[in-house]
């Protein structure tokens, strides 16, 4: 198909970079370099969330769109791709738990993790006893929604007598909606004043 060619010239510059740099352990003569496998597929997610995160912000600042709405939307979603299609393959395989537990362990290991070491390394080693300013009074209310999401969730999956099945599906799909639709207007401003008006830089 033409949609397969045009896919395979835009990618097989990438493809053949991963290929050459990270061992396929799953062939027999690589299978003692899985750590060599894990830790250059690491830093490659490295790489490409470091240029992700360089693109979307660019391209909130050229549009004008703050800073905390496009990482809760296109950040957000991209990094969360692996999470998803990994809880996908497990709930198929009917490992229910697992698809559950990843989620809830990914978004735990983001927070903390994702957060703490970034920050640990900000004002320990790059600046030590500087201090990292968040922009956003808004996160507060952010939070809130987030903790309040987590609740309905596991009411959700309680009322629905702990079965994933395609009422839940929509149930979360729409809380997410909705987690979405009031952290962006709550940036915006528009059920209370959190974060100062954008101003345009004269040319």
């Amino acid at each position: 198909a033409k949609g397969d060619k045009a896919k395979w010239v835009f990618t097989w510059p990438l493809i053949f970079l991963l290929c050459v740099t990270i061992p396929n352990c799953s062939k027999p003569r690589w299978e003692k370099f899985f750590m060599v496998t894990f830790v250059t597929a690491t830093l490659w997610i490295a790489v490409f969330s470091y240029l992700m995160v360089w693109l979307v912000t660019i391209i909130g600042y050229t549009l004008g769109i703050p800073d905390v709405i496009m990482g809760i939307t296109f950040l957000a979603a991209g990094t969360s791709v692996p999470d998803c299609m990994a809880s996908l393959i497990v709930a198929r395989q009917g490992l229910g738990d697992m698809a559950v537990s990843n989620t809830i362990g990914s978004n735990v290991f983001d927070i903390l993790v994702g957060l703490g070491i970034p920050w640990g390394l900000q004002t320990m080693v790059i600046n030590y006893g500087s201090t990292v300013k968040i922009n956003s009074r808004g996160l507060v209310y952010s939070v809130v929604l987030l903790l309040g999401s987590v609740a309905l969730t596991v009411l959700g999956i309680h009322l629905n007598k702990w079965r994933l099945d395609r009422k839940l599906g929509i149930y979360v799909l729409v809380l997410y909606a909705v987690f979405l639709c009031f952290s962006i207007m709550i940036e915006f401003n528009v059920f209370t004043f959190v974060n100062l008006p954008m101003c345009r830089e004269d040319d």
